[in-house]
């Protein structure tokens, strides 16, 4: 099951959003920026760059997160989000014995097809194991016969082989990452992925990722998630009908 763990933010994030806020809609000086800056005039400046549409300076403020026990079929997803960083655990240097995996929640609730599932899943480690062992050999023979000693030739022949391996791993493999994000970025992450209609590992990521941002910025984060919890649903005849539903439960997450 994915866990998300916010390990680092800009400190006061909604105060330094909304000293630059300040800074471009008044006379303050840079040494004197934080002067009268309460909570709430913090909120208040939040409250107004949300109504004129002006997102430049909620990029001020940052959010780091560690996820994992997610796919790498997420991993792919994830990335798309372009301004972002992160660092993921590699299958180069990482060998994968039994390895973790994903498994999703329709393919559980039917045995037939859970059973297949962790049939393939156990094939796959299997054909990892047999492919690790064959091409280490190749490359402590070879390393060996260009002078390396044979024990000192053991682990970068194993770093090789587990580089092409890892090809027969599966999109249910498990992986860790580390990634940062503004919260202009956020704001757009969370439209897309928090929406019923985002692919349903990747929506459990993102709101928990939400939660973790209300709970050290509400105000910065209090319009965030899908879109139809601002007006309409964007997604015309592909909605999932459901806005009513997904109206309560953003707004009970916020109470929470």
């Amino acid at each position: 099951m994915a866990k998300v763990t916010l390990l680092a933010h800009t400190p006061n994030p909604e105060k330094v959003v909304a000293s630059a806020a300040k800074l471009c809609y008044s006379a303050a000086g840079i040494e004197n920026i934080y002067e009268g800056l309460t909570d709430e005039n913090a909120a208040r400046f939040v409250d107004m760059l949300a109504e004129i549409g002006h997102e430049s300076p909620i990029e001020h403020a940052s959010f780091t997160f560690g996820i994992e026990g997610v796919s790498r079929a997420l991993l792919a997803q994830i990335t798309r989000h372009r301004i972002a960083s992160f660092s993921v655990q590699s299958q180069r240097y990482v060998k994968e014995s039994q390895f973790e995996f994903v498994l999703p929640p329709e393919i559980e609730a039917v045995p037939e097809a859970k059973e297949m599932y962790l049939m393939a899943m156990a094939e796959d480690q299997e054909h990892y194991e047999k492919l690790t062992a064959i091409l280490k050999k190749k490359h402590v023979d070879e390393l060996v016969a260009n002078g390396m000693d044979p024990e000192k030739a053991e682990r970068p022949a194993e770093k090789m082989a587990i580089e092409d391996a890892r090809f027969v791993l599966p999109n249910a493999c498990t992986t860790k990452m580390i990634v940062t994000m503004n919260a202009r970025s956020l704001y757009n992450f969370f439209s897309h992925r928090c929406c019923n209609r985002a692919q349903w590992e990747i929506r459990e990521v993102a709101t928990q990722m939400l939660q973790l941002v209300k709970d050290v910025a509400p105000e910065l984060f209090k319009r965030s998630g899908p879109p139809c919890i601002r007006g309409g649903c964007p997604e015309g005849k592909m909605t999932c009908g459901k806005i009513a539903e997904v109206r309560r439960k953003f707004k009970s997450s916020e109470q929470a």
